[in-house]
């Protein structure tokens, strides 16, 4: 198999996990990463990992790559990131860190990332784009939406349903068989136990909706 010759997409903190990460399956999954992309231009030119930071997200497509990985933690610009590159014809790769546990059959989508000490149990299914971070949980059957976040030790239980974009906030809890809508955060530590709409801010326990966000909002 041929070494997929892959561009980071992004410089700061959690660019960094994904890129210790992949460092660790690199040799397993043939991946080696041999650029770096972020919007920040004083970014651009300095050293980032041991490589050099080469320019703009938007240059992806003129980049001599195989394949690319959004390592953005903020939904919105990872979502509209991911589009970008989906466009330009790059193929995503995924990063599963080693410690990770995926039952068989799980459901993992293109561009996904989960974090040490994940654990995704039988029946899960995974959007693209998604964050799984440091040690949290998804229990059976539960369905990710795309560009979702869940923070480090946020705990599903089996059957959530968590839409499209949304972020749950380090500690959150959800219980068997919630939905939580498109675009929504859960504020960290909250235990979500009655359906959310789509772009509640919610928080509390039990969490509460405090608002929502208009359809336009960022």
């Amino acid at each position: 198999m041929a070494t997929k010759k892959t561009v980071l997409l992004g410089a700061g903190g959690h660019a960094r996990v994904v890129w210790d990460t992949l460092k660790l399956i690199s040799a397993r999954e043939d991946i080696e990463v041999v650029a770096v992309l972020d919007d920040n231009p004083e970014l651009w030119g300095k050293a980032f990992m041991g490589l050099t930071i080469r320019g703009p997200i938007e240059s992806v497509a003129q980049t001599d790559v195989d394949a690319a990985i959004v390592a953005i933690g903020d939904n919105r610009a990872r979502a509209r990131i991911f589009d970008l590159v989906r466009s330009s014809g790059i193929q995503f790769i995924n990063a599963v860190h080693p410690s990770a546990v995926l039952a068989e059959g799980v459901r993992i989508g293109k561009g996904t990332v989960a974090f040490a000490n994940v654990v995704v149990n039988i029946g899960a299914n995974i959007g693209e784009d998604v964050i799984l971070n440091t040690a949290c949980s998804v229990d059976h059957d539960c369905v990710i939406g795309s560009h979702v976040h869940l923070a480090p030790r946020v705990s599903l239980a089996g059957g959530v349903r968590v839409g499209e974009g949304t972020l749950m906030g380090i500690g959150s809890v959800a219980v068997p068989y919630v939905k939580i809508g498109e675009w929504a955060v859960i504020g960290a530590g909250s235990v979500v136990v009655e359906d959310m709409p789509d772009r509640a801010i919610a928080s509390g326990i039990p969490a509460r909706v405090m608002r929502v966000k208009d359809q336009n909002a960022v």
